[in-house]
C-alpha cells in the first residue's frame, strides 16, 4: 500500500516542534517525518555536531541543541542549508533530500518541486513554500493509509489553514511562490509573525 504525504505549515517553530514530538510519540518513524524551518533571523539556535548528516549533500555542520527542542528524534537531526527565494533554513528528513540538488545546495524550485512530487497539490505547495519564506515552519509526514487520520489529527493542531493564508497573501498582491523573490530580512519576518500571531 502506497504512503500518502501530509503536510502542514506553522507560524511558529515551537508549534511545529511540539507537533513533531507528538508524531514521534504516536509511533510515526523518524524517517517518515520532515521539517523545514525559516532561520533568517537565527531564532533556532544550533549546536555544533560534526556527525550530522540530516540533509545529504547540503551545507550541514550543526545539530539542534536543547534550546530548539532537540533529543533523539527528527529535531536532533536538523541541519543548515539555503533555499533559493527563502534563504537560510534548518531542515531534516526525507523531503529535504528531495529538494537538495546534486551540486550540494538546494535546487532552484526544489522545495516546491519536492512537495508537488510527493503528492501535495501545487496550490498548497506554493502556500507552504511562501509560508516558509515568510518565517514559518513546514512539517510533512509520509503515512500509510491506516495512519492518515491519526497523523492529520496531530498535524492539524495549531496549523495554518492554507486556503485562508493564500487569501491573505493574494490580498497583498502575491500570486505565486517565486524562487527569485528578494529574501526577507529578520525585521520583515518578525512583521509577518506578528501579523499572524494568535
Amino acid at each position: 500500500m502506497a504512503n500518502r504525504t501530509i503536510a502542514r505549515l506553522y507560524d511558529s517553530y515551537e508549534d511545529a516542534a511540539v507537533t513533531v514530538r507528538d508524531l514521534e510519540g504516536a509511533g510515526i518513524p523518524h524517517g517518515d517525518i520532515s521539517v523545514v524551518a525559516n532561520n533568517v533571523d537565527d531564532r533556532i539556535l544550533m549546536a555544533p555536531n560534526a556527525g550530522n548528516d540530516a540533509v545529504p549533500g547540503a551545507e550541514v555542520g550543526a545539530g539542534v541543541g536543547a534550546v530548539a527542542g532537540g533529543g533523539a528524534g527528527v529535531l536532533a537531526g536538523l541541519g543548515l542549508l539555503a533555499i533559493p527565494g527563502v534563504g537560510p533554513v534548518v531542515a531534516a528528513g526525507w523531503l529535504v533530500a528531495l529538494a537538495v540538488g546534486a551540486a550540494g545546495g538546494a535546487a532552484a524550485g526544489g522545495l516546491l518541486g519536492g512537495l508537488v512530487g510527493s503528492g501535495i497539490s501545487k496550490e498548497h505547495a506554493e502556500v507552504y513554500a511562501e509560508g516558509i519564506r515568510r518565517g514559518g515552519t513546514l512539517v510533512s509526514v509520509r503515512a500509510a493509509e491506516e495512519q492518515v487520520a491519526r497523523v492529520e489529527s496531530i498535524l492539524d493542531r495549531n496549523a495554518v489553514d492554507p486556503a485562508a493564508r493564500r487569501d491573505h497573501y493574494t490580498s497583498a498582491g502575491w500570486s505565486a511562490y517565486d524562487t527569485n523573490a528578494p529574501l526577507l530580512t529578520a525585521a520583515d519576518i518578525e512583521r509577518e509573525r506578528q501579523a499572524h500571531r494568535h
